[in-house]
Order: C-alpha cells, then sequence, then structure tokens
C-alpha cells in the first residue's frame, strides 16, 4: 500500500495540482489585496466611506457587557452579536470575480501559446495497406 501511496504522490498530475494549488493560494492573497486595498476604498468613497467592508446592518440585540464600538463589524461579530455584513459581502464577491477573470485571462491565454501539434503527413490508410500487400502477394509465383 506504501509503494501504491508512493507511486500515486509521484505521478506529474499529483505534483501539478500541488503546485497549482500553493501558487493560486499566494495568488488569491494578491487579488485579495487589490481588492481590500484599491479596488474597494474607490469604490467606498463612492458610496461615502472608506472601509466598505464595515457597512453592515445590525439584526439583533448588542449584548450589555459589549465595549467595543457600534461601527466595526469585526468587533461585534467578534462579539456574537447577528450582523447582515453586506458590504463585507460584496468585498468577497468582487474578489471572486476578480480572481475568476485573471484565472480565464490566464486559461485564455495558455490555451493560445499551446500550438496544436501539425497534423502529420497522411500515410496510406489501413485499406490501403492491405490492399498492397494484396496485390504484392498475387504477384508473387
Amino acid at each position: 500500500m506504501l509503494k501504491e501511496f508512493r507511486d500515486f504522490v509521484a505521478r506529474g498530475n499529483v505534483l501539478d495540482l500541488a503546485v497549482a494549488v500553493i501558487i493560486g493560494a499566494a495568488f488569491a492573497t494578491i487579488t485579495t489585496s487589490l481588492t481590500g486595498d484599491i479596488i474597494m476604498p474607490i469604490v467606498g468613497a463612492l458610496f461615502g466611506g472608506l472601509d466598505f467592508a464595515n457597512h453592515f446592518v445590525i439584526l439583533g440585540p448588542v449584548p450589555d457587557d459589549y465595549a467595543g464600538s457600534l461601527a466595526s463589524y469585526a468587533d461585534l461579530k467578534k462579539a456574537g452579536v447577528a450582523v447582515l455584513g453586506w458590504g463585507q459581502f460584496l468585498t468577497v464577491a468582487i474578489n471572486f470575480m476578480i480572481l475568476a477573470f485573471v484565472v480565464f485571462m490566464l486559461v485564455r491565454w495558455a490555451t493560445k501559446m499551446i500550438k496544436k501539434p501539425a497534423d502529420a503527413p497522411a500515410g496510406p490508410s489501413e485499406v490501403d495497406l492491405l490492399t498492397e500487400i494484396r496485390d504484392e502477394l498475387k504477384r508473387r509465383p
């Protein structure tokens, strides 16, 4: 069983997948930064706030012993208050759209870069070869 596992892990597909997951995770942090540090502040400024992820609606009661800010989505969520974090959701959705678009562009680019192998010159078909063999056998004494 250990040998089978080693053979499975040593396959090129598994190693390629592992590399893709690691690079994907690193790329996701870049996309998160692009969304959170560049795009969302611009969108937030258009909607009247610099931190768009802090746009939310409080749905439940705030505990009496809560000492944090009522304007902090993270603090309220940490305290267990039911909040509808539509700004955070929108940030994550935009992050996903950017990531999906970049992956689409990479796949599109890779597809164009991988050239299809030139069609090999067509050799004689199986029927042609069998016909040649038959004719050659007929010619022999």
